[in-house]
C-alpha cells in the first residue's frame, strides 16, 4: 500500500484498513487480533515508525510502501471464524518472525471465511523495512498451505487462474459444466459493479464470452461446442434479473457450488420415498437401496468396533457435545486475553516512547503549533492513556511478564484447538451413525409389524 494521490499518509492507510476492521464483517471487532500494535491507531503508529526509520537511517524513499496486506481464504464449512483468525495470526507470526507489527481481521460476511492480514513495512526497531522479495507470493502460499494442513484443512494443489480451472482454485472437485463456468463468469463480472448492461457484457467478453442476439440472448465461447441461452441459467441469471441487479433493484445471490465430499466420512441414510416423490425414477430407487445397505453396514461395523450400544452412543454424544462447548469457551477466553495482552503491550511501549513529547506538549500549554508538529506522537500517547483507563489498568505490568503470559496462553490455546478438532470429528461421525441406527431400528420394527399382520391373514 502506497500513499494515495491527494491524501495524507494516515488517510491512505485508514482507507484500506477500515475495510478490514469493519465491525459488521468481524463480529463487532471480536474477530480481530494484533501483534505489537493497536489496529485502531495503526495509521498513526505507521507514521511514527516511518519518521523514526528516517531518523535512524537518513533514508526517505519516494513512492514508499507503507503497509503490506495478505488475504487468506478458507473452504466453506471447514473452519470456525475463531480458528481462521488463529491461523491468520499464526501465519503472520511465522512469516514476519516477530519483526513487524501486524493485525488480522477475520470476515464472516461471505460463504467463505477469510482473513485480511496487514503489517507495517517498517520493522519494530525502525531500522529496516520489509522488502517484497522475488517469488514472495509462492513463499506465502507454501507457508499458508503448511499451516492449513497442520489444521487438517483443504489446500489448493497446483493452483491456476482462469475459468477453466475454477473448480481447482475454488476447492471444487471434478469439471464444472459449461453453464456453471458461465454463471461463475457472470458472478465475477457483477462483482466489478458494471454501470449498465452493455458494460456487463463487455466484462463477459473479456472472459471469452461473445453475445449473439436473436429471439433469446445467447453466449458463444470458443471452448464450448454448444452455445448457451441466458434463460437456461436459472432465474437468478436471467437477463431481467441481471438488469435489475445492475440498477440496484435486486441483490445478486450466486448459485451454491458443489462441495468436495470425503468418501471416508459416514453418510446419512437416504430417504428414498421422499426422493421418489420429488421426481426420481426407478433407476435412482435401485441405486439408493444398494447405497443404503452399504451405509447401514458401515454403521453396524462402527458400533461393533467401538463396542457401542444405542444407549452408549447417546451417552457418548452428550459427552462430546459438553466437551465441545467447554473447549470452545476456553479458546474464546484465551483468544480474548491474547488480544488484550497484544493491545496492552503495544500501548505500554507507545506510552513510553511518546511520554516526553506529551510532557513537553502539556508544558507548552497545549500549543496548537506544537500539536501540528508532533501530532502522531500525541495521538498515540492519548490512545494509550485511554486504553489503560478502559482496561482498568492502574499499575502497568512489565512487557516481559506479558510476553510470558502470552506464550503460556498461546500454547494452551493450540492444544485446545487440536483437541476440539478431534472432538468435532468424532461428534460428526457419531451423530450420523446414531441417526442411521435409529433409521435401521425403525425399519426393522416396520418389517416385524408387517410379518405379524401377514401371519394373522
Amino acid at each position: 500500500m502506497h500513499i494515495t494521490k491527494g491524501k495524507t499518509l494516515a488517510q491512505s492507510i485508514s482507507d484500506r484498513t477500515d475495510y478490514g476492521l469493519n465491525p459488521e464483517k468481524t463480529n463487532d471487532g471480536e474477530l480481530t487480533s494484533a501483534y505489537a500494535c493497536d489496529p485502531h491507531s495503526f495509521a498513526a503508529e505507521v507514521l511514527l515508525s516511518k519518521r523514526q526509520y528516517k531518523h535512524f537511517t537518513g533514508k526517505e524513499e519516494k513512492n514508499d510502501v507503507l503497509v503490506y496486506q495478505v488475504r487468506q481464504s478458507f473452504k466453506p464449512g471447514e473452519v470456525t471464524p475463531e480458528e481462521a483468525n488463529q491461523i491468520g495470526y499464526n501465519f503472520a507470526s511465522r512469516f514476519l518472525k516477530g519483526k513487524h507489527a501486524f493485525f488480522v481481521c477475520t470476515h464472516t460476511d461471505k460463504a467463505h471465511i477469510h482473513n485480511h492480514i496487514y503489517w507495517n513495512a517498517v520493522t519494530l526497531d525502525c531500522k529496516r523495512k520489509f522488502r517484497n522479495f522475488r517469488n514472495s507470493s509462492k513463499a506465502i502460499a507454501r507457508l499458508s498451505d503448511l499451516i492449513c494442513t497442520e489444521h487438517q484443512l483443504s489446500v489448493i494443489h497446483n493452483p491456476q487462474r482462469g475459468s477453466t480451472a475454477y473448480n481447482k482454485w475454488r476447492g471444487f472437485k471434478g469439471t464444472p459444466s459449461h453453464r456453471e463456468v458461465l454463471r461463475i463468469a457472470i458472478d465475477e463480472a457483477l462483482e466489478q459493479k458494471p454501470h449498465d448492461f452493455d458494460a456487463f457484457l463487455a466484462l463477459l467478453s473479456e472472459q471469452g464470452f461473445k453475445v449473439k442476439n436473436g429471439k433469446h440472448l445467447t453466449f458463444v465461447h470458443a471452448d464450448f461446442k454448444q452455445n448457451i441461452r441466458m434463460y437456461t441459467l436459472g432465474d437468478e441469471y436471467s437477463e431481467d434479473a441481471i438488469r435489475a441487479i445492475i440498477k440496484g433493484q435486486k441483490v445478486h445471490q450466486p448459485k451454491k457450488r458443489r462441495a468436495v465430499w470425503d468418501k471416508n466420512r459416514p453418510q446419512s441414510i437416504i430417504d428414498i420415498q421422499a426422493k421418489l416423490a420429488a421426481g426420481m425414477g426407478e433407476g435412482y430407487r435401485r441405486w439408493a437401496t444398494v447405497e443404503n445397505l452399504k451405509r447401514m453396514a458401515k454403521t453396524k461395523l462402527y458400533m461393533d468396533e467401538h463396542g457401542f450400544s444405542y444407549e452408549a452412543m447417546a451417552e457418548r454424544k452428550a459427552e462430546l457435545s459438553a466437551k465441545e462447548k467447554e473447549l470452545s469457551a476456553k479458546i474464546i477466553e484465551a483468544q480474548n486475553r491474547l488480544a488484550e495482552i497484544n493491545v496492552l503491550k503495544t500501548h505500554i511501549v507507545n506510552y513510553s516512547k511518546t511520554r516526553d513529547v506529551y510532557v513537553a506538549y502539556r508544558k507548552s500549554g497545549y500549543s496548537k503549533k506544537f500539536l501540528e508538529e508532533h501530532e502522531a506522537d500525541i495521538i498515540i500517547h492519548k490512545a494509550a492513556k485511554k486504553a489503560f483507563d478502559e482496561m482498568g489498568v492502574k499499575k502497568l505490568p512489565t512487557v516481559k511478564s506479558l510476553q510470558v503470559e502470552f506464550a503460556d496462553l498461546l500454547t494452551a490455546k493450540k492444544e485446545a484447538y487440536a483437541e476440539l478438532k478431534k472432538v468435532r470429528d468424532e461428534l460428526r461421525d457419531l451423530t450420523v451413525h446414531k441417526a442411521n441406527y435409529e433409521e435401521l431400528r425403525d425399519l426393522e420394527e416396520r418389517e416385524k409389524r408387517k410379518e405379524k399382520e401377514h401371519g394373522r391373514e
